[in-house]
């Protein structure tokens, strides 16, 4: 057996041929598929080492991109922290504005309140003086605009002279308004009406100034000397126009106040000053 196998022997049969051929072609058989599996094992093993490659590129890329991306969240978060301190700051500023106009408006509010109730001398339906215009009374207090500018005002009816006026509230002492004198001073003033006249100056434009002055000053007394005097006068001689007018608006005025004042008649009041003046 050993010398057929390595000895070839031209004249060997068929079966010995056939015997070689079957042990031999599946060794050279075998052989090619290992080298192909080699190869492909080979092959396997350079695309394990290129894959790790590709995969730190992506992954310097992807940690690339996810510092771009931190850095652009850190951006957002500070621009809308700055947005919101903006915000923050323009509401706080808003807020203190308008604490402070409403804190500037009630500070007005109280001193126009303090200021009316300090110039509110007179309330509304109450009887007041006019200086040579009579009694009046107070209808309303209202506010009206002159020169762009909002004052207080007395809307006051004038009985005598069936007339409406306005008087700024600011200026009423300074015009001569005054309430109506008690019970005590509208005696006082029958009594010195009853008393005897001083002598009066005989030029009667002298005589007139200064009866209108006092007319002008508007107490009740100063009122009663006027009515004194004009009214001996006109008994030693007849008066001029002027002052004949000018008594009649005194007398007016002075029973006016009294009749309101004692809560008479003004015809009553009347006859009792013409009554008083005729004893002297």
């Amino acid at each position: 057996m050993y010398s057929r196998l390595h000895h070839y022997e031209p004249n060997a049969t068929p079966l010995t041929t056939f015997a070689f051929f079957c042990i031999i072609l599946p060794v050279m058989a075998t052989t090619p598929k290992k080298s192909s599996q080699t190869k492909k094992a080979a092959k396997s093993t350079t695309k394990s080492k290129k894959k790790p490659t590709a995969k730190s590129t992506t992954g310097k890329k992807s940690v690339a991109e996810t510092k771009t991306a931190k850095k652009a969240a850190q951006n957002r978060k500070f621009a809308a922290a700055k947005s919101t301190s903006k915000r923050t700051s323009a509401r706080s500023k808003s807020s203190s504005t308008a604490k402070t106009a409403a804190s500037a408006a009630k500070t007005k509010l109280g001193r126009s309140r303090t200021s009316r109730t300090r110039k509110l001398r007179y309330k509304k339906g109450q009887e007041i003086v006019y200086p040579l215009q009579g009694v009046g009374q107070i209808k309303t207090i209202e506010e009206r605009i002159f020169l762009n500018k909002k004052l207080l005002y007395y809307i006051i009816y004038l009985e005598v002279s069936d007339m409406t006026i306005m008087v700024p509230v600011d200026k009423a002492d300074e015009l001569g308004i005054r309430p109506i004198v008690d019970k005590r001073q509208a005696n006082k003033a029958l009594k010195l009406i009853s008393e005897e006249y001083e002598p009066v100056p005989t030029d009667w434009k002298a005589r007139y100034q200064n009866n209108l002055d006092l007319l002008k000053k508007g107490s009740v007394l100063d009122i009663a000397t006027v009515v004194r005097a004009l009214y001996h006068r006109s008994r030693i001689k007849e008066l001029p126009i002027l002052e004949r007018k000018l008594y009649d608006s005194a007398l007016k005025l002075l029973v006016d106040e009294i009749s309101f004042s004692l809560q008479k008649g003004k015809e009553e009041v009347e006859e009792l000053v013409i009554s008083k003046m005729e004893v002297n």
